[in-house]
């Protein structure tokens, strides 16, 4: 499948609920060799606000350019570099609005990658590596947080679950974006294995929970600002 030349709107209504299995979906080429995506979310043209699963295979690169949105990256697998490091999987990246780099991969990377969908005032760079940050309790028994970053409403985490966890019913008035790195997570609208991407829209209600254990990628109260954007 060619990259994304022209205008692409895929599940582009951040009002709409989304669940996708993205192991299941298939690589879609990108404008650099080597360089491979699976869109989850989309509204633009090549620059667009977007949500994607990055594949580099050993030895890509992706040219130089600049994120007028902002960046946010979490390594899957492998490691991922450019010319200010190398970050391996677990690590957690933020490049704010009007930053710009070189990417480039000699191993080989996956990653969970978000574009164009930054408040312009959040200017700080994050560069967290999670496999060596520490857990902290969270608001139920069998519950651990490790937050990634927070800017107004928005706020950023991994959260652990131990096996038979059950959370609260609650609502998100900014949304939610989940995808789960690990496990099966839950809630009474369906069962959501390693690989599933989330999005709730704002004002979406549910009780979660996960009878086997998982870690997730979490991010709420987002929404309201790309939908204002």
């Amino acid at each position: 499948m060619p990259f994304a030349a022209a205008t692409v709107e895929l599940f582009a209504d951040l009002n709409g609920r989304v669940v996708l299995n993205t192991e299941l979906m298939p690589w879609c080429a990108s404008p650099m060799p080597g360089v491979e995506r699976r869109m989850l979310d989309r509204c633009g043209a090549e620059v667009a606000r977007a949500t994607s699963i990055v594949r580099y295979a050993p030895g890509s690169h992706f040219e130089r350019h600049v994120h007028g949105g902002g960046e946010e990256i979490l390594v899957l697998e492998g490691t991922f570099s450019d010319e200010l490091g190398d970050y391996p999987a677990g690590t957690y990246l933020r490049n704010p609005a009007g930053s710009s780099h070189a990417p480039f991969s000699a191993e080989g990377c996956t990653l969970l990658v978000k574009l164009q969908q930054m408040h312009p005032a959040d200017q700080e760079r994050v560069c967290l590596q999670t496999r060596h940050a520490p857990w902290l309790p969270g608001l139920v028994p069998g519950l651990e947080v490790m937050p990634l970053h927070g800017f107004g409403s928005e706020h950023v985490a991994l959260v652990r679950w131990a096996p038979g966890t059950v959370f609260q019913p609650h609502r998100h008035l900014g949304g939610e974006e989940i995808l789960v790195l690990s496990g099966v997570f839950q809630d009474e609208a369906g069962t959501y294995p390693t690989g599933s991407w989330l999005r709730n829209p704002p004002g979406s209600v549910h009780r979660p929970w996960s009878e086997p254990g998982c870690t997730i990628w979490v991010k709420t109260g987002h929404l309201p600002d790309v939908l204002a954007a």
